[in-house]
């Protein structure tokens, strides 16, 4: 989803830690229009990479599944529905 190569480099958590900075810098008014506009750019893209990391994770858990004595006896795909 995004093309800046310095957000797709970030981790979640730090891309997560620097998408709430700009909210809050956003949301105090201290930045100037030129400003808030590049922020929510850059916010767009780094809300857009963490959605993107979130799907890639939540694909790739599974749910153990236990057999009839509780006990475990598989996996299965995570369905979050």
């Amino acid at each position: 989803m995004s093309d800046d190569p310095t957000i797709s480099q970030l981790s979640f958590e730090d891309a997560l830690k620097r998408l709430e900075t700009i909210v809050h810098r956003l949301e105090s008014g201290e930045a100037s229009l030129d400003e808030s506009i590049e922020l929510y750019a850059e916010g767009d893209k780094l809300r857009g990479q963490c959605e993107q990391r979130l799907q890639a994770a939540q694909a790739r858990i599974e749910k153990i599944t236990l057999g009839p004595d509780g006990g475990p006896r598989g996996t299965q795909s995570f369905d979050a529905g």
